[in-house]
């Protein structure tokens, strides 16, 4: 489910993604014996994301922003205007620690537990995968596929496969508002306990089951999502010590070819889906020909994929055939 041509979470040699690994997390290891205590808020965000910066760490300055805020329970704003006031030990200690933590290629979005996505604060947990920015181009293809008026008596019922966080099902739920219920499903409890929370958050329909894919559901389905894990087995030792050491391995892990997902979805797909149902599915790159396939081996007809922002086919859009 992680996106391999993207820059963030390109694909490259496991010596590559951990080389100078054990360096860092020794250099880390000098944030613990600072006296960040003696240093003003903004004097402590600031060694921080120098400290990140020299370890090649992207977006040092928003991380270490991110990450100070998080440990003083402080946003943008507040940071702003206590940036003079020195720091107590313990909020020194908590910020050396998240400092730490990061430097070990912990992503912020792990050290905060939350991630925004499509404009929502999800909870995470170590069960759950982070959600991606190109990921809510799926949220745009299934809106974009729907018609503008639901000419339904009932409302639409929407299935999101290998639901994790609950990120995509709770986003196209919120855009759709009373219109619509929501089911997610994982293999992981926990994962679903972390949807769950979220979804109570949010006041969304929606319930989740534990089963593998649509194994545990029925149809009619209005709408089907998922984003499967589409990473080939081999490739998942060189991912980026961001990706393989902290994201769930079964979030991962498409199977020989990445495409264990795909199959098990085209599975379901006919029993599931309703007659004028659709199906939306994340692609992995350079996957679109080959799940376009084995959709079609399935009885549905894909449409044209759709792109993220960095040009990559994202979202793929099929309907049963006729």
């Amino acid at each position: 489910m992680t996106s391999p041509c993207s820059p963030s979470f390109c694909l490259r040699t496991l010596e590559a993604a951990t080389s100078g690994g054990v360096g860092a997390q020794a250099e880390a290891g000098h944030f613990l014996g600072r006296s960040f205590d003696s240093l003003s808020i903004e004097n402590a965000r600031r060694s921080v994301a120098e400290k990140l910066r020299q370890h090649g760490v992207e977006g040092a300055g928003l991380d270490a922003r991110l990450l100070v805020g998080h440990a003083l329970g402080l946003d943008h704003t507040a940071l702003a205007a206590q940036a003079h006031r020195r720091l107590a030990p313990h909020e020194a200690e908590t910020i050396a620690a998240f400092a730490t933590r990061r430097l070990a290629h912990e992503p912020v979005a792990r050290i905060l537990e939350r991630k925004e996505f499509w404009g929502l604060s999800f909870k995470l947990s170590p069960a759950t995968f982070v959600p991606r920015p190109e990921t809510e181009t799926v949220v745009a293809a299934t809106l974009a596929a729907l018609p503008r008026k639901n000419a339904q008596s009932r409302t639409l019922r929407i299935a999101d496969l290998g639901t994790g966080s609950g990120a995509i099902l709770l986003a196209v739920l919120a855009a759709l508002g009373r219109e619509a219920f929501g089911i997610g499903t994982d293999i992981s409890p926990a994962a679903l306990d972390c949807a769950r929370d979220n979804a109570t958050a949010q006041g969304a329909q929606a319930s989740f089951i534990a089963c593998d894919y649509g194994a545990a559901i029925g149809g009619p389905v209005d709408v089907l999502i998922s984003n499967p894990p589409y990473i080939p087995s081999q490739n998942i030792a060189a991912l980026e010590a961001e990706v393989r050491a902290f994201d769930p391995r079964h979030a991962l892990d498409g199977g020989p070819d990445g495409l264990d997902g795909y199959r098990a979805i085209a599975a379901d797909a006919g029993r599931l889906l309703a007659r004028e149902g659709i199906l939306v599915v994340e692609l992995g790159c350079g996957q679109a020909a080959a799940v376009i396939s084995i959709l079609a081996a399935g009885g549905l007809a894909s449409s044209a994929p759709q792109y993220d922002l960095l040009g990559i086919p994202r979202a793929l859009v099929a309907r049963r055939l006729p």
